[in-house]
């Protein structure tokens, strides 16, 4: 799975990466967990990409408006806000025939910008914190989906990673990661009115051999938010 990333780039570094207009306000963030609004690359109607801040835990668009007590996984965040968080991924093996994701497969793509993400390896003494990146902690995309909610007044815009089989070198630590979109393919990802097969994105990492680092338990609590979690 992809539970937790960070994107370190500049603002500089994300307009130039992804040849952006504009950006949402934005600072360098070490540990991202899901729940909280993230930075997404999106493509409007009339053929242009965006960047726009999507809470990370997809709601479909079908979803109710309220969470019965024993759903834990939805969760109320604001008056009358249901959000999700059991929906932070999608596996990229079902997208095509899982309800909540195969609307937004079709016509719903995006980038999700990152500088690395972190996962945990299940060891004698405890679960052992790996971050994964690139040389130099370059930027790169998780392909994503997003979702648009609404009740009444009130619209969320949401999102989730997607994940597949891991690779050689992250096999070891995890059975999952996330699905990596190279910047050669970025227009194609994003493009809704071309139709994608999610095997001709899986098994690249970002143009480069993926880096793994031993990092401190610091990262394990999302209240952490600095470069210690790297270290």
């Amino acid at each position: 799975m992809c539970g937790r990333y960070n994107l370190i780039a500049t603002w500089q570094q994300l307009m130039e990466h992804f040849r952006l207009l504009s950006l949402p306000v934005h600072r360098p963030d070490y540990n991202i967990p899901p729940g909280q609004q993230i930075i997404a690359i999106v493509q409007l109607d009339d053929g242009s990409n965006r960047a726009v801040n999507l809470h990370w835990g997809l709601i479909p668009s079908w979803a109710k408006a309220s969470a019965p007590a024993h759903a834990p996984y939805l969760r109320p965040v604001g008056k009358d806000r249901v959000m999700s968080s059991h929906l932070i991924n999608a596996r990229a093996e079902t997208l095509a025939e899982k309800p909540s994701f195969k609307s937004a497969y079709r016509q719903r793509r995006c980038l999700i910008p990152a500088t690395g993400f972190f996962e945990w390896q299940s060891t004698e003494s405890g679960k052992k914190p790996y971050h994964i990146h690139l040389p130099n902690q370059a930027l790169f995309a998780f392909a994503g989906l997003w979702e648009h909610w609404q009740h009444d007044q009130e619209t969320v815009y949401s999102c989730a990673i997607i994940t597949t089989a891991a690779n050689a070198t992250i096999a070891p630590i995890h059975e999952r990661m996330p699905v990596i979109i190279v910047p050669s393919d970025y227009k194609r990802w994003l493009n809704k009115n071309t139709a994608v097969e999610i095997a001709d994105f899986l098994g690249a990492d970002a143009g480069s051999p993926l880096q793994v680092n031993t990092i401190s338990t610091r990262v394990n609590n999302p209240l952490h938010n600095d470069v210690a979690c790297l270290r």
